[in-house]
């Protein structure tokens, strides 16, 4: 029988599911009768738990004779949430989803019924191991954990209670990872974690984040295409700035955690940049890659934002050029500072939210209109569809999920560029 992982959430998620996989097989999952079904969740809106128990049920329905296993973020926040579910057969903690012996912890391996819940204190863990995959299951490009947790106490966020506190792999072990995945054929990586810009502070030395991407570069020639995920602006190093302007490998796009454009609102948040830091980084990195492409997360509707606060977060889009948008309607989750703050009433936020998104729009057809009549360097994510380096999506006529392919850029759609067909090219 089989052991499948559903995954939600970020791609520390689809990184560990990997190591969940290997792991539960080695603890005989597979032979039990129905087989497993584990679910990874995420907790960072109400919305993204919602999801999760819809999918449990549903696989309950479909899988009469599987055992089903919940772990992740929202069951390491509110294990009772799942553990209450009778779909449920056994609830991890982040911590204990990567080891091999708590997926035994199951009546099939002579443990009590009763004993459905295994998690603990997950600020109690100090470090974080490199765990080794060779594949990334159905992704053309791996993903690979570099850092977890995360020490800031952002009133809106959930995760360190479902992460912990801050803590980094080795740079020897991230290096071993990647080698490993470019050679079994990976063309491309992306450097994960909770708050990755955090790197390195609890390691010897101190090592920061582009310390770590200049060691990759140079010690895995083999890697073609090495990206990062969100990071935290105000936390760029030297060294990772230097690396964006000068490591043609490294890919011009940065996602930033923006969060608001207002700063009173950033200031609620404990966030620890204001807008005009925001607007100068994003100035500086262009002089330094004029080809680089910004993203941004930003949530709309936080408690006490007002008509005037939101409209700085309309502007920032502009004034920062974000092209890939991130928007969140604010989600109060329960046991942060922000679920007690005086609340903007949901039909605003909803709004707000769509009015974000439309800002979004303007700027990402201004970025594809832009790329008409270049030439990309595309990694094919699936037949028919790729992204280029700064991450935008691209239709195509030919290419294996994997491969990175030149192409010319005919037009676009309004949602994804168009590349030209392969006997245009030719001709």
């Amino acid at each position: 029988m089989a052991v499948d992982v559903v995954t939600f959430g970020c791609r520390l998620n689809t990184y560990e599911s990997e190591v969940m996989k290997r792991e539960a097989k080695a603890a005989g999952l597979e032979e039990l009768k129905g087989g497993a079904v584990i679910f990874n969740t995420c907790a960072v809106t109400s919305e993204a738990v919602r999801q999760a128990k819809q999918s449990i049920r549903k696989a309950r329905r479909e899988n009469p004779d599987a055992r089903i296993i919940v772990t992740g973020c929202a069951a390491q926040t509110d294990p009772a949430a799942f553990t209450d579910m009778a779909e449920v057969d056994l609830v991890l903690g982040n911590e204990e989803k990567l080891k091999a012996h708590n997926y035994r912890a199951l009546p099939d391996f002579g443990v009590n019924d009763f004993e459905k819940a295994r998690v603990n204190d997950i600020f109690s863990v100090r470090e974080t191991a490199g765990h080794l995959v060779d594949a990334i299951e159905g992704r053309a490009r791996a993903f690979v954990q570099v850092q977890n947790g995360c020490d800031h106490r952002c009133t809106f966020c959930i995760i360190p209670y479902g992460r912990g506190n801050s803590r980094s792999v080795p740079m020897g072990a991230v290096v071993e990872q990647i080698k490993r995945l470019a050679g079994n054929g990976y063309a491309e990586v992306v450097l994960s974690g909770v708050d990755m810009t955090s790197y390195g502070a609890d390691l010897p030395g101190a090592p920061r984040l582009g310390k770590l991407i200049k060691t990759i570069l140079r010690q895995v020639p083999d890697i073609r295409r090495l990206r990062l995920s969100s990071i935290d602006s105000i936390e760029a190093d030297e060294d990772l700035l230097e690396a964006v302007a000068t490591e043609t490998r490294l890919m011009p796009h940065l996602h930033l955690s923006l969060q608001s454009g207002d700063d009173m609102i950033l200031k609620r948040m404990k966030r620890r940049h204001l807008r005009d830091q925001s607007i100068q980084f994003c100035a500086d990195v262009r002089k330094l890659r004029p080809d680089i492409v910004f993203g941004a997360d930003i949530i709309a509707g936080f408690p006490t934002e007002t008509d005037e606060m939101f409209e700085n977060s309309i502007r920032i889009v502009e004034e920062c050029g974000l092209t890939h948008l991130h928007v969140f309607p604010f989600s109060p989750r329960e046991g942060t500072p922000a679920a007690r703050m005086p609340q903007v009433r949901r039909e605003i936020v909803k709004q707000r939210a769509a009015r974000l998104r439309a800002a979004g729009d303007v700027t990402y057809a201004r970025h594809l209109e832009s790329l008409k009549g270049s030439c990309q360097q595309v990694l094919v994510e699936r037949e028919g569809l790729g992204r280029t380096e700064c991450f935008t999506l691209v239709a195509l006529d030919r290419g294996a999920p994997g491969e990175i392919i030149e192409v010319d850029i005919s037009g676009h759609d309004g949602e994804r560029l168009v590349a030209a067909p392969a006997a245009a090219r030719a001709a």
